[in-house]
């Protein structure tokens, strides 16, 4: 039995980019993850050792989000990556980083970056 399990709508004050006010300010981040997995052994056990413990899932996406990028692309690459190493077994997972009112030099209510395999 397959499942879809996503977190959605992680939320970060953090201090990605190439411009030195969001380097010193910060701001406002959300990150999401959506997974593919087999959870016919939770679905009959209900228990917490046979599924994927999504508490894991966000303590690897705060860590990453904690160390500052220029780039949303390289912050989404490295949560994606630590991700992949901690769960070999997920075969199809996607991650996307969502930065709230990019500076672009007007109204943007975000700019987001997704990678998955």
């Amino acid at each position: 039995m397959k499942g879809k399990l996503e977190l959605k709508g992680m939320e970060f004050k953090a201090f990605h980019g190439c411009l030195e006010s969001e380097r010193i300010n910060g701001g406002l981040y959300l990150v999401d993850f959506c997974c593919e997995t087999d959870c016919s052994r939770a679905a009959l056990s209900d228990s917490l050792e046979d599924t994927l413990d999504y508490s894991l899932i966000y303590g690897l996406v705060k860590k990453e989000m904690e160390q500052p990028s220029n780039l949303i692309e390289n912050v989404c690459a490295r949560i994606f990556s630590s991700i992949g190493q901690a769960f070999p077994e997920l075969e199809h997972f996607s991650v996307k980083v969502t930065k709230l009112q990019p500076p672009v030099g007007g109204s943007c209510k975000s700019a987001e970056f997704e990678l998955s395999r």
